[in-house]
């Protein structure tokens, strides 16, 4: 069926070497396209038998963003491989380790010889002399008995010694009179720690109670150096401020005054052992003698 002269359905048939175009009116397809639509579709044919300019650049375009892509991401090298496996081989490890712990195989790492553990380097006897010397000792013999130690023990400082003692002071002073033994028996030697405890002891039995504030150190001072042997023995004279009170059972005041500051004095021996290279590593003095002054 025709309209106006024109196709109702207009088809392209497919021919060797050529496309033809036709109409599908009542007839089928017998009858022949206008003029018009035959260059149309001629156009058509030209453009579809071969690569456009668009197309063209667009294909350049994808070529070339290829290529940037490649070259900012890389590619693959043996090198990079090698890296894979290794990172997988060390998950494999991991996985085995905690296979092992799960099933209770605990594996024991090697232990470093003591051989290869780096020491301090023994400080130059000139330093250590001077460093003494320069301690404000309250008598010329305290100096002497220092320069003694010193020859065992080339690190030793007399300033750093008296901070030391004062902090252990304080802390032997409250764990005593909160009866504290543990703390006590890190700090003294066998025989002072039994006669502290012993006192506590005794103190207990009565079902008394030592109320104490510790205020501070007045003043510490070393009065005596020297070597026995291969032990070293410091004595230091402490004056110290203590709120201290003793009170019984039923909370009254025994002794001492719970609001009353105290100048107290103590007088106490530090050892240490610097007999051998051993020794020095263990830098910690203990209290092994006290007594009362003068």
């Amino acid at each position: 069926m025709h309209l106006s002269g024109k196709c109702l359905m207009p088809i392209i048939a497919f021919k060797p070497g050529r496309i033809v175009p036709t109409c599908r009116g009542d007839e089928g397809f017998g009858e022949q396209l206008s003029a018009a639509q035959a260059g149309a579709v001629g156009k058509y044919t030209r453009m579809n038998g071969q690569i456009d300019l668009i197309t063209l650049i667009s294909l350049i375009v994808a070529a070339v963003a290829i290529f940037k892509l490649r070259s900012v991401l890389g590619s693959r090298t043996d090198e990079d491989e090698n890296r894979v496996e290794r990172l997988k081989a060390r998950e494999r490890e991991a996985q085995k380790a905690q296979g092992a712990a799960a099933s209770g195989d605990v594996i024991t790492l090697p232990r470093r010889p003591r051989d290869d553990v780096a020491s301090p380097l023994p400080e130059p006897a000139s330093d250590v002399n001077a460093r003494i010397r320069a301690f404000a000792a309250v008598d010329p013999s305290v100096t002497d008995g220092l320069l003694e130690v010193a020859k065992y023990d080339s690190a030793l400082d007399p300033d750093v010694f008296i901070r030391g003692a004062g902090a252990a002071y304080e802390m032997i002073v409250s764990a005593f009179a909160s009866g504290d033994r543990k703390t006590l028996k890190d700090l003294l030697s066998r025989e002072v720690y039994d006669g502290f405890v012993a006192a506590i002891a005794e103190r207990e039995q009565r079902a008394e109670k030592i109320q104490q504030q510790f205020v501070g150190i007045k003043r510490a001072d070393l009065v005596e150096a020297e070597m026995k042997g291969g032990t070293a023995f410091m004595t230091v004279r402490f004056v110290s401020e203590l709120i201290t009170a003793t009170l019984d059972k039923a909370g009254a005041v025994l002794s001492g005054d719970p609001q009353k500051i105290t100048d107290v004095t103590d007088i106490w021996t530090f050892s240490r052992d610097v007999s051998n290279a051993r020794s020095l590593a263990n830098p910690n003095w203990r209290l092994v003698a006290t007594q009362a002054p003068n």
